[in-house]
């Protein structure tokens, strides 16, 4: 009997620990929480669509509701998947990772909380920003050698990519054809070696002889630009043999560098008639135009209208003293008129610097032995990302 007695407590003793056990396990509610926690975007090509590596994830704030996410403003946002970390056991509609078009405005996500009882929106915009990124270009005049025929120089331009580009050119090909006798030294641009730092380039006002006085052309200035010397118009039409002018895609802000510069004694005009009144002076200008006109017509302005077509945009113009000793120079552009960024973008303008020991050289007018050195030019702009 006693014996019975025991088991009997030991029968209630498991009963009473299965049901305390029971009441322990007993299901927790379901989560009533409905928040976005984290937010991560990926893309193909993260460094074109966000600033910085890190954007590419962020965390929710509890509060916000209506969340801007920028990006660089030429990034495509018309199809852009984004990924959602949320509370416990919340869903998302639109799902976590469908690709949605914010090119319009924000996407509206409801949030559903696991018990289904609650929800919340938010409202997500991706934001094309643009950023301005100042650029300075450098021209050094450090890459230069002689033509294949070895009678004159030529310079080479710095790429991107640290190759040598042939965006340079001077009427020294033009000059050739009316003085073939002269030596190196004796072309009208040529390149020195003890500039202002490194080599420079120094550019005179030559008598292009009597070959020379012969087409009208009794003088040739010293030139340096970015564009092409077409020499085929050389003799023919020399306004027509200086093309200014390569596509560009930042907007030039303002304009450095040094020189040094010697007026010759006598000024005379094209017909070589010597003027008293008039004094050689230098120049040295930079220009930004639209290289298509209205109709759609490609266009490289020349030496006729590289200062006056309307197409020109923006000028920077340097006021050159006569000084024996290295000058600096800063000038700002001046704009005419608004650059539209699409069209820059899609090198829509050109861009020139141009060096020239005579001012009027490129309508024969100016002093022989006029002579210009130039070094360390630079040109900061800036571009939109």
């Amino acid at each position: 009997m006693k014996g019975d007695f025991k088991y009997f407590a030991s029968v209630v003793a498991c009963v009473s620990c299965v049901c305390c056990l029971s009441s322990c396990f007993k299901e927790e509610p379901l989560n009533a929480e409905c928040d976005i926690e984290r937010i991560a975007i990926r893309v193909d090509e993260p460094e074109k669509f966000f600033f910085q590596l890190t954007d590419t994830a962020r965390e929710v704030n509890y509060a916000d509701s209506e969340i801007f996410i920028d990006v660089r403003g030429a990034a495509d946002v018309s199809a852009v998947a984004l990924y959602f970390n949320t509370t416990s056991g919340a869903t998302v509609t639109p799902v976590s990772g469908s690709v949605q078009d914010f090119s319009a405005g924000p996407v509206t996500y409801t949030v559903t909380s696991e018990d289904g009882m609650w929800h919340r929106e938010y409202h997500i915009s991706l934001r094309n920003v643009f950023v301005t990124v100042q650029d300075t270009i450098k021209y050094d005049f450090e890459h230069y050698e002689l033509d294949t025929s070895g009678r004159y120089y030529i310079w080479h331009n710095t790429l991107a990519d640290g190759s040598l580009g042939n965006d340079w050119a001077s009427g020294n090909p033009g000059f050739k054809m009316s003085k073939g006798s002269a030596k190196v030294d004796e072309y009208p641009t040529v390149a020195v070696v003890d500039g202002f730092d490194g080599a420079c380039v120094r550019l005179t006002t030559r008598d292009t002889g009597l070959f020379g006085q012969m087409a009208n052309m009794p003088i040739a200035a010293g030139n340096l630009f970015i564009g092409e010397f077409d020499a085929t118009y050389a003799l023919e039409d020399a306004m027509k043999a200086t093309r200014f002018g390569k596509p560009f895609t930042d907007t030039p802000v303002k304009y450095t560098g040094y020189y040094k510069f010697k007026r010759g004694p006598i000024f005379t005009n094209r017909n070589k008639t010597t003027d008293p009144n008039r004094q050689d002076k230098g120049d040295i200008y930079a220009v930004l135009y639209r290289n298509h006109d209205d109709a759609g017509n490609a266009v490289m302005l020349q030496g006729d209208n590289v200062k006056t077509s309307p197409l020109i945009v923006a000028l920077a113009q340097v006021d050159i003293k006569e000084t024996d000793e290295w000058t600096f120079f800063e000038v700002e552009f001046n704009y005419r008129g608004e650059v539209d960024k699409a069209l820059l973008a899609e090198r829509g303008y050109s861009f020139t610097v141009v060096f020239s020991s005579s001012e009027g050289g490129a309508s024969f007018e100016g002093a022989v032995g006029s002579e210009l050195w130039v070094d360390k030019v630079r040109v900061i702009a800036s571009h939109e990302e």
